[in-house]
């Protein structure tokens, strides 16, 4: 278990040798150094499997070892030689096992057995697979359809998601929140009124033609570190890299790259970004209003001379609406305003400005540095301002790029995982599957979890993932999670939800992507969309964990015999034994984005869905690409009027994935040892009156009559913005109100929390 953490500032390059270090001490840890030979030949390479952990897109041409540091330890903790057999629980109660940590839940290994839990004795107790669908198929006959929750984790694949969804709508509900509510729906929000599609418009060939990438909110060396590969290219042409983010990430600062042996031989890193700003927490918004105001003052200036303008007026002119409002906001609102909302000087965004006025092809990325706000919508929408702006979406080089987590969870969307029904083609379901699908939205993410909290959801069932953990006000849901009737986890390894109990509740183990999935028709072939809509097919190479496991696929249809009535037009049995039937029914119902699926299965890099914007057509209300108008200069909850509010942003660190954790390290920031931290400004905390590596406690600021508050936090002198702390996910998540989310997404605004700190 973990003590107190020992911190000294990383002053090694991301990559290099610390990662190869790493890699090698999770393989030892796992017992799987003997799959490091696949890793190479296997891992995102045509004919091989794709990564479980990564969304980044895969190049046409990949490199000798096409993965980086955060994929190989999910691949080695998904190829594990340690089980979880029934002997586990019978050693092992459900009370006892509820005190262990995330990362010992996790790293006790691979689930072997479908179980079921036995209040009796505490323990969970082996049940067939005929039991099991039995049992579950009449708990949930007997439900009302509109109180049963189909969630997905991002990792299941597209022939997985379809069939998972068909599901949830013959049962009789749209309840299909997915993890991308928790992250990116603000996204799916936002760029549809901006620019008529819920997807980035850039592919990874527009990296080799960019002269510039602006950067918001993403921590590209613990996210996507492949991603580093590809801008260290780019800055090998001496491209510039503009990062706003409030910690200072070693991922943006230096990279060696691991393959690369003349640079791993002297260590001589690649400087990412050639500027890097730090606002505080949700004021982004304003930085980039800043960065507006000083294109427009360049623009003037242009005007005035006679030189060459910075706004694309033609492009503003033909392709967008709205740029009058905008521009008036932009003008009316004072330099005094814009740096003390966003915590930079006029001079650093008057710089940025520049840099990018001189590009002629910019890409902008962003992450849930950006989405998980309360105005994160308005964020998203602020960076594509900038871009419209100056003409950057919808031509080579350029484009708005948001960086996915999940490795298919963007693809789950485009084959019907969605709450919405907007976003599906019911009527070409109920044609095929000769049915009435029902026509009302869903539960989001957050609706599943009010409606837990209210009593009106009777049975959850989980397609992968750690819903209890992944989800804010963590002790209020756990309590109520106990009332639910059934609880359904399709899983590969223990966590914390499966030891909150429910009325009943069922483990179901699956096979791993990586693992051969061996059917009637012989070994299947499962696919998945990266960030970019590039379209994927993974073949499992290894032996599964257990031969009492089933591929989702398998499982899926087995919950649906079990519970549906026979319908001849949807043979899950035949789908089970040839998985190309199912992408011949993704066909039928998404034919613009999958026609000739299974003949693109091998297209080197993938083949990529059309994105509409990418050809300046914009699928909007004004058929045009829109300026949209901020709400305010701070995206955050707290309005700053009290100043012994500060804000709490949740990270990630190098040695996990989601709400796997690896290791109680985090390399790449130099903490050792702990998760129970708090990165805090010098000032701040002398200010406050602590002493260094204090003890300390954050309460949340929030007045709905429910104290939100922990103790145990070690602070540690950190870079980072006066008024933002920083603290672990999912350690922090009972601080966030389940209300504190995004407006419109209902994203949790996990990013700039108002909380109070004190001495413990």
């Amino acid at each position: 278990m973990p003590g107190r953490a020992r911190y000294q500032r990383y002053g090694q390059p991301t990559g290099g040798w610390g990662s190869v270090k790493s890699l090698v001490k999770q393989a030892v840890k796992q017992q799987a150094v003997s799959t490091s030979v696949s890793l190479v030949r296997d891992h995102n390479k045509t004919g091989g499997y794709m990564c479980t952990s990564c969304a980044w897109t895969k190049p046409a041409e990949p490199h000798l070892a096409e993965f980086c540091e955060n994929g190989a330890k999910a691949t080695f903790w998904d190829l594990t030689a340690r089980r979880v057999t029934p002997a586990f629980f019978d050693q092992h109660r459900v009370s006892e096992l509820l005190e262990w940590s995330d990362h010992d839940l996790e790293n006790a290994g691979r689930l072997t057995q479908p179980m079921r839990y036995d209040p009796a004795s505490d323990r969970y107790r082996p049940v067939s697979w005929e039991e099991a669908f039995a049992d579950i198929g009449a708990r949930l006959r007997d439900c009302a359809p509109e109180g049963v929750i189909f969630y997905a984790s991002g990792r299941a694949s597209l022939e997985t998601s379809f069939m998972y969804q068909l599901l949830a709508r013959l049962y009789g509900n749209n309840n299909l929140p997915d993890s991308s509510n928790m992250c990116h729906e603000t996204t799916s929000v936002a760029l549809p009124e901006s620019i008529g599609t819920p997807v980035g418009t850039v592919l990874l060939e527009d990296f080799t033609r960019t002269d510039c990438i602006l950067s918001f909110g993403q921590n590209v060396g613990t996210n996507a570190p492949r991603l580093l590969h590809t801008l260290q290219q780019v800055r090998s042409r001496d491209v510039p890299i503009i990062v706003f983010n409030p910690l200072r990430e070693r991922g943006w600062e230096e990279f060696v790259n691991p393959q690369h042996p003349g640079q791993m031989l002297t260590n001589s890193p690649t400087r990412i970004a050639t500027q890097y700003h730090q606002p505080r927490a949700g004021g982004d918004i304003a930085a980039m209003t800043g960065m507006a105001k000083a294109l427009l003052a360049l623009d003037d200036d242009a005007v005035m001379t006679g030189g060459r303008r910075v706004l694309d007026m033609d492009f503003i002119n033909r392709h967008t609406q709205g740029f009058a409002s905008f521009e008036a906001m932009v003008r009316r609102t004072g330099w005094q305003q814009i740096v003390a909302e966003s915590g930079l000087s006029q001079t650093m965004l008057e710089e940025a400005a520049r840099t990018y006025a001189q590009a002629q092809a910019v890409i902008a990325i962003y992450g849930m540095g950006l989405t998980q706000h309360k105005l994160g919508v308005d964020n998203v929408q602020m960076l594509v301002n900038l871009l419209l702006m100056r003409g950057q979406i919808g031509k080579p080089g350029a484009g708005i790029c948001p960086v996915r987590g999940h490795s298919n969870v963007q693809g789950q969307r485009t084959v019907g995982i969605a709450e919405k029904t907007a976003l599906v083609p019911l009527d070409r379901m109920a044609d095929l599957y000769g049915f009435a699908p029902p026509r009302e939205d869903g539960m989001n993410t957050v609706e599943a979890c009010e409606g837990i909290l209210a009593g009106t959801v009777s049975a959850f069932v989980g397609l992968g993932g750690n819903f209890l953990r992944a989800i804010p006000d963590h002790d209020l849901m756990e309590k109520a999670w106990r009332t639910l009737d059934l609880s359904v986890q399709v899983a590969t390894k223990l966590n914390r939800t499966h030891l909150v109990t429910a009325g009943t509740t069922y483990l179901l183990p699956t096979l791993v992507r990586s693992e051969i999935d061996e059917q009637a028709s012989g070994p299947q072939i499962v696919t998945m969309e990266d960030s970019t809509t590039r379209i994927h097919a993974s073949r499992g190479k290894h032996k599964p964990a257990s031969p009492h496991l089933l591929s989702e696929p398998a499982i899926v249809a087995g919950l649906a015999k079990a519970v549906l009535p026979a319908n001849p037009n949807v043979p899950w049995d035949q789908w089970v034994a040839d998985y190309a039937l199912v992408r011949d029914e993704i066909e039928k119902c998404f034919p613009e984005d999958f026609h000739s699926f299974n003949r693109r299965l091998d297209i080197p890099g993938g083949f990529a869905r059309p994105v509409p914007a990418r050809e300046r057509v914009w699928e909007t209300d004004t058929g045009k690409a829109n300026f949209k108008l901020p709400r305010a200069l701070s995206a955050s909850f707290d309005d700053g009027t009290d100043t012994g509010i500060m804000r709490l942003v949740t990270l990630r660190s190098n040695d996990q994935f989601n709400t796997t954790i690896y290791d109680y390290d985090d390399r790449l920031r130099g903490i050792h040892g702990s998760r129970m931290v708090i990165l805090i400004n010098r000032e701040d905390r002398m200010r406050l009156g602590l002493p260094d590596g204090a003890t300390a406690r954050l309460t949340t600021a929030a007045d709905d009559g429910v104290r939100r508050s922990m103790g145990g936090f070690q602070l540690i002198d950190y870079d980072i913005p006066r008024g933002t702390l920083a603290g672990y996910y999912p350690e922090c998540n009972p601080l966030i109100p389940l209300w504190q989310h995004a407006e419109e997404s209902k994203t949790p605004a996990a990013k700039s929390v108002p909380v109070r700190l004190t001495a413990e």
